[in-house]
Formats: C-alpha cells, sequence, structure tokens
C-alpha cells in the first residue's frame, strides 16, 4: 500500500511538518525569553540566536577534541 503523504520517509509533508515544528518551537522558545527577562521579542531572538551559536561552537570544539583529523 502506497502512502500518499510519507512523513516517516522525509517527503514533502514531512519536510512542511517538520519545517512547522521547527518553527513553532523556536516561536514559544523566543517568546518565553521575552516574557522571563521583560526584553522585546527582536532581543529575544538575538539572545536566542546568541544561545544557539554558543551551542555550536561548544559542540565544534568537543567534535574536534573526540576527533581532531575526520574533516580533513
Amino acid at each position: 500500500m502506497q502512502v500518499l503523504f510519507p512523513i516517516a520517509r522525509g517527503g514533502f509533508a514531512g519536510e512542511l511538518f517538520r519545517w512547522f515544528f521547527r518553527i513553532l518551537i523556536y516561536d514559544i522558545v523566543v517568546t518565553s525569553i521575552a516574557e522571563v527577562l521583560g526584553v522585546s521579542r527582536l532581543v529575544a531572538l538575538f539572545i536566542f540566536m546568541g544561545g544557539m551559536i554558543v551551542v555550536g561552537i561548544i559542540g565544534y570544539v568537543l567534535k574536534q577534541r573526540m576527533s581532531p583529523g575526520i574533516d580533513d
């Protein structure tokens, strides 16, 4: 039986739902940061983006320490 919208296989509907949930989660996080810290949503967005950059840098440094020659 063929599925019209193969969500599990990463079809169009799967990508659409994945994109929608990412945007929804990011919006909830940014709104929560804005409410907790009492800042505007733009400032909360920059705080969130800064946090994501820090997490990315930490992940990169840890990866380089664990397996330094993997990207070569």
